[in-house]
């Protein structure tokens, strides 16, 4: 006897997250990172009149990010004006008042270090058969110290900015991955039911889960490849606190379909679409 049908189920978007799914960094990279900045912003800082150590300008980042992680651990997020403004209060004590210029030269040497990373050497092959599938294409990412819009540059400068119909950051929109009003926005911007969405992504709370609390499906990419694993051990590092499953535990969190590598997509969403 032969069973029902299985109606097919159609993926007409994609999204994927950014951090360790699009864009790869090398071991040591957020070390890197951290020491590029914390110089360039004693050096801004001493354009400005406000002199520092890089020591107190560390102090004060540490305690930027603390409290970010706050607002962070309620999925919300700010502004990078708004993070900006929280540093320079930290480190001057009040003594900097902000104007156009102290703005954008903080801002400059903040964000400067971000091109310590690089494009996913999978990622083309499998934005280029989404595109030639028709699906539509979106970006969903926790921006964490890098803003949107330099990340927006990035993506340009390396050329895959085009494939993109919507990139949401949670910097622009305040509000962060797992919660399912990030995804929602997606769901607005693609013109797609959450059931017609595949997210694709690293982590699993905030890719995994949150994708498939926001109704979507789920394509976990497992594997270290393009990790930086030097800041993956440390357990102070954002890199490390973002993939804190808080009161999940591993068994809660099923992906619809798990992938080493971008190269696996197109077969991953085939077999999404055949219901396999």
């Amino acid at each position: 006897m032969v069973g029902p049908k299985t109606e097919k189920t159609v993926v007409r978007a994609v999204t994927f997250d950014l951090w360790e799914t699009l864009l790869f960094e090398k071991s040591g990279s957020d070390l890197q990172r951290r020491a590029i900045r914390r110089t360039r912003l004693a050096q801004a800082l001493g354009r400005l009149g406000v002199n520092v150590s890089d020591d107190e300008v560390e102090a004060a980042l540490k305690e930027t990010i603390s409290s970010l992680m706050k607002i962070w651990d309620k999925n919300k997020d700010v502004s990078h004006l708004d993070m900006i403004r929280t540093f320079v209060k930290n480190v001057s004590k009040n003594k900097l008042i902000l104007e156009d210029r102290s703005i954008k030269e903080i801002s400059e040497a903040y964000v400067s270090p971000l091109f310590q990373v690089y494009l996913n050497p999978d990622a083309v092959e499998a934005l280029e058969w989404l595109r030639n599938q028709k699906k539509q294409i979106g970006i969903i990412c926790n921006t964490g110290t890098t803003p949107g819009a330099e990340l927006r540059k990035f993506l340009s400068q390396v050329g895959v900015s085009g494939y993109f119909r919507v990139m949401i950051f949670s910097n622009e929109v305040g509000v962060r991955k797992p919660d399912r009003g990030i995804f929602n926005l997606a769901v607005r911007e693609l013109k797609a039911k959450p059931q017609e969405i595949v997210h694709i992504g690293d982590n699993l709370k905030t890719d995994v889960w949150g994708a498939k609390n926001a109704g979507f499906r789920a394509i976990y990419l497992s594997g270290t490849e393009g990790h930086d694993l030097m800041a993956e051990s440390d357990p102070e590092s954002l890199v490390s606190l973002s993939r804190n499953l808080g009161g999940l535990t591993r068994g809660q969190i099923r992906a619809d379909k798990t992938i080493s590598s971008l190269s696996m997509v197109k077969k991953a969403v085939e077999e999404l679409e055949a219901n396999v």
